[in-house]
């Protein structure tokens, strides 16, 4: 009976949620394996990959400043995740979320609405904003 006093912790440690990684080291990484061969590692799009394309990935530093000095969040978000593109975009950019990104997170917004996102995608949404120029 005591051998097997150890195991019971193990198992409770499986039913207890694990907080989800969504800082900016978690983003950077997912960034850097998923995204930079295009937009090159500093985001600016000019990654190995994307510099044979045609149509060079956009520069992923200026999307606040093309936005009124406001990040886009929401639209980021939706782009990788390939909720939102328009007709126009590209069909180079893989829709990352075809194939599911894994746990979500509750994310409040300011009008006090509740959004479960995917941790990686807000992770990388926490990333892109914080090279923003």
């Amino acid at each position: 009976m005591k051998h097997t006093l150890w195991i019971a912790p193990l198992l409770l440690a499986g039913c207890v949620e694990q907080e989800l990684d969504v800082s900016v080291e978690a983003g950077e990484f997912l960034f850097q394996n998923n995204c930079a061969a295009c937009h090159g590692s500093d985001g600016k799009g000019m990654g190995e990959f994307g510099q044979q394309l045609f149509n060079m990935p956009s520069d992923l530093t200026v999307l606040a400043a093309d936005n009124g000095g406001v990040f886009p969040r929401d639209y980021v978000l939706g782009v990788i995740d390939g909720f939102h593109r328009d007709p126009e975009f590209s069909a180079a950019m893989p829709e990352f979320g075809a194939e599911g990104m894994g746990p979500t997170v509750l994310v409040e917004d300011d009008n006090g609405e509740v959004t479960p996102i995917p941790a990686r995608l807000l992770a990388l949404g926490t990333y892109l904003e914080s090279i923003q120029e």
